[in-house]
């Protein structure tokens, strides 16, 4: 008899973080709110300087973004411990399963995140509007894969060492910053009606390349971690 194939075993994985987000309520109840809190305030400390507070919404979108998506990808590191790790390997659980599960659970999340704080953007900082809004569909959605993909790998990468909560973000941070590059150099692009083919190869690549990193490592990180 055999066990669950492998996009089962990462469904599993993902329901499981759902699963504890829907008990602990952390992304909805603590990170949202903050995000909001913190697109509120550049408003505040600009003033009343209507065209400057709608030339840096995007931008600010973006960054807060980035920033507390970060909190997001680590939520479930706060849970994790060697016992967890111990039992999954005593269930049989392919480390690239476990990758790809997490992985998908931290996307829906940020995707909720960013569906929350995008309206708002709009209301706190009108923006002046451009078109092609399924592009910048497309991009909120390799940002958030793209995050989660880093939030996870970094992760996998400090797990087991005290100073984690350290050094997981020093790792995001300068492998998301392609990310936000690709992100505000296709807003920019679609504002100045030129071509987005660079920035979106960009956000592609970027994607792509962590996805291939984090399967192949996913058994060796897992073995390191023990």
């Amino acid at each position: 008899m055999t066990g669950p194939s492998f996009w089962g075993q990462a469904y599993e994985i993902g329901r499981k973080d759902m699963r504890v987000e829907g008990r602990s309520g952390e992304v909805l109840n603590i990170t949202i709110p903050f995000g909001a809190v913190a697109l509120l305030l550049i408003p505040l400390a600009i003033g009343i300087d209507r065209p400057l507070i709608a030339s840096v919404g995007p931008g600010m979108f973006w960054v807060v973004t980035l920033l507390f998506g970060m909190l997001v990808t680590f939520r479930h590191s706060a849970t994790e411990t060697v016992a967890n790790r111990e039992m999954m390997v005593l269930l049989g659980m392919d480390p690239a399963a476990q990758f790809v599960g997490r992985v998908s659970a931290s996307f829906l999340l940020l995707l909720v995140f960013e569906g929350v704080l995008a309206p708002l953007t709009i209301v706190l900082y009108n923006p002046d509007p451009v078109s092609g809004w399924p592009v910048l569909l497309v991009v909120l959605l390799l940002m958030a894969i793209g995050l989660a993909l880093i939030g996870t790998l970094a992760s996998g990468i400090t797990s087991g060492l005290r100073s984690r909560n350290t050094l997981a973000p020093l790792l995001v941070a300068p492998l998301s910053l392609p990310l936000l590059v690709g992100a505000s150099q296709t807003y920019e692009a679609l504002s100045q009606e030129s071509s987005i083919l660079t920035p979106i190869l960009l956000l592609v690549a970027v994607v792509l390349g962590l996805a291939v990193v984090g399967v192949l490592t996913a058994r060796f990180l897992e073995e390191a971690s023990r």
